[in-house]
């Protein structure tokens, strides 16, 4: 589903430095798409997309990204449902309640918010949620298909809101060289394979930790995206000038001059990166209002295909 912001409104420019990718307004534009499709599905087919999210344990990060998810589900029209367990939940118990929402056919989009108290095995939980209603695209089925090209298959919905924004910014990658600093099965990998899509045609570096000589992968990149974890990892001189920086990370880190005593930063050293990068997404308002935006992307595309009601888009 493509955001309805343009290029010009996705960067902003400031006179001397990259452009600011604008992942707020993208992240905008998406949910009004979603907000749109959702009304002609009520009133077309009689269709209310649904999406449950299952919290188990109280840790607040997790609640306040929960939270979240289920307001702007309601906002856009759709049926927003946060079914909250104790930490003590066994794991027989959580698998009772994701098959319980694998059955309800008002349910289209499932997730289980990671992550999980130590007596859950996470990928037992990710394999009961049923392919066809994983929006968090975790599951083999899925993330075989995104491998293999399958598009009625879901990504995962951080790599999936890099790619919009890269489109919504105008940055060419066909033929590019794009460098993923992370290896994780929540971002890095999926990205590789987004970015090596036939029609999108990225020639593609995966680093990590085990990398040799990381700086002189990364001072090749055209587009370097950033998702390794650690706080202001990237520095300038690991940067091609007029490269696009995408930075994934999300790092609190101690901040006494802050009312809280600590500050939201990224895995990119923001203010010397934005001298030599040609465009560059902040943090926060980069890539993290994405995330929940195209978790509702596709959480419609999965009623949709539940329902066998065809995309407006290609009718």
């Amino acid at each position: 589903m493509r955001a309805e912001a343009s290029a010009t409104d996705a960067v902003v420019q400031d006179e001397g430095s990259a452009r600011l990718i604008d992942g707020a307004a993208v992240a905008r534009g998406v949910r009004a798409r979603v907000a749109e499709e959702v009304a002609r599905l009520k009133a077309e087919h009689g269709l209310t997309p649904g999406l449950s999210v299952v919290l188990v344990g109280d840790d607040p990060a997790s609640a306040v990204y929960v939270r979240n998810k289920e307001k702007q589900s309601v906002e856009a029209g759709m049926r927003g449902e946060t079914i909250r367990m104790p930490a003590t939940t066994t794991q027989e118990e959580l698998l009772a309640v994701v098959d319980r929402l694998n059955a309800d056919e008002r349910v289209h989009g499932i997730l289980v918010q990671m992550p999980l108290p130590k007596q859950i095995e996470p990928a037992a939980v990710i394999r009961g949620i049923r392919p066809d209603k994983d929006v968090d695209a975790f599951h083999p089925a899925n993330v075989g298909k995104l491998l293999i090209g399958e598009r009625d298959g879901f990504a995962p919905c951080t790599p999936a809101g890099v790619m919009v924004l890269l489109e919504e910014a105008g940055v060419p990658l066909k033929g590019a060289e794009v460098v993923v600093v992370g290896r994780s099965n929540i971002v890095g990998k999926p990205m590789a394979a987004l970015l090596m899509q036939p029609g999108v045609d990225a020639t593609v570096t995966v680093c990590h930790s085990r990398t040799r000589d990381l700086a002189a992968h990364t001072r090749r990149a055209d587009v370097l995206i950033a998702a390794i974890g650690r706080g202001r990892f990237v520095t300038a001189d690991m940067v091609k000038p007029g490269a696009v920086v995408i930075d994934v990370g999300m790092n609190r880190i101690d901040d006494p001059t802050t009312k809280t005593g600590t500050r939201l930063v990224g895995d990119v050293d923001f203010d010397a990166v934005r001298s030599v990068a040609s465009a560059i997404t902040p943090v926060p308002g980069g890539v993290g209002p994405m995330t929940i935006a195209m978790l509702l992307a596709n959480t419609v595309r999965a009623a949709r295909q539940l329902a066998g009601v065809a995309d407006a888009g290609a009718r």
